[in-house]
């Protein structure tokens, strides 16, 4: 049974920022997943990490996978939008979009959001996670980071995506990290690749300061 109301939150020392919801993969609220929260702000960002899977941390991916599928959609949404209301006050702008970062079915959530709450999402950056549901509407910009293989996201399902965006009328850029594979951007994960990760985040970092700080100016 879900519960809602655990995360992450980390502020920057000298003040909030701009807000960034992380959205983490299947593994859960983990060691990598808070190193990337405390990242964001050591980049100037407010930072919230909802614990969508109830306090639990996988290592194998076939109980990770099994969790997925047992998860209640329906409360992680709630958990999910009531988490964005809290970001937003704890921002330096509460009136301003915030950021969401997600990796995996993080991702897949990360663009749902951005596509329900359109006038609250101001930028998303994507780990290797898709979404079919209609963009339309949305005001975010997008950057999306593809592995060369992804054994959960096909080729049909990255074109269909970047149709979609097309159509929505948004900035988006897709960036495709050559012989990687899904997970290569999570420390301790077998896919790991450093040297990928290191690119993947200075795009990251680089596209969340440009969008957001246009949006919610720090001075």
């Amino acid at each position: 049974m879900q519960s809602a109301g655990q995360g992450y939150f980390i502020s920057p020392d000298d003040g909030p920022g701009p807000g960034v919801l992380l959205l983490h993969s299947f593994w859960g609220l983990n060691r990598q997943a808070k190193d990337t929260a405390n990242a964001l702000a050591d980049l100037g960002f407010t930072v919230l990490a909802p614990d969508l899977a109830d306090g639990e941390v996988y290592d194998d991916e076939d109980d990770a996978m099994a969790a997925l599928g047992d998860a209640d959609m329906n409360v992680s949404a709630s958990l999910i939008q009531s988490s964005l209301g809290v970001l937003r006050k704890a921002q330096l702008n509460p009136e301003a979009p915030i950021g969401v970062v997600g990796y995996g079915p993080g991702a897949s959530w990360a663009l749902w959001l951005s596509a329900r709450l359109t006038d609250e999402i101001g930028a998303v950056v994507t780990y290797y996670g898709a979404q079919s549901i209609p963009m339309d509407g949305s005001n975010a910009a997008y950057l999306s980071h593809w592995s060369e293989v992804d054994s959960m996201v096909t080729d049909l399902e990255v074109a269909d995506l970047g149709l979609s965006l097309q159509m929505a009328g948004v900035n988006f850029r897709f960036e495709h990290h050559e012989g990687t594979a899904d997970g290569f951007a999570e420390a301790g994960r077998p896919s790991h690749d450093a040297e990928a990760e290191v690119v993947a985040w200075r795009q990251t970092s680089e596209f969340l300061a440009s969008t957001l700080r246009e949006l919610q100016p720090t001075e």
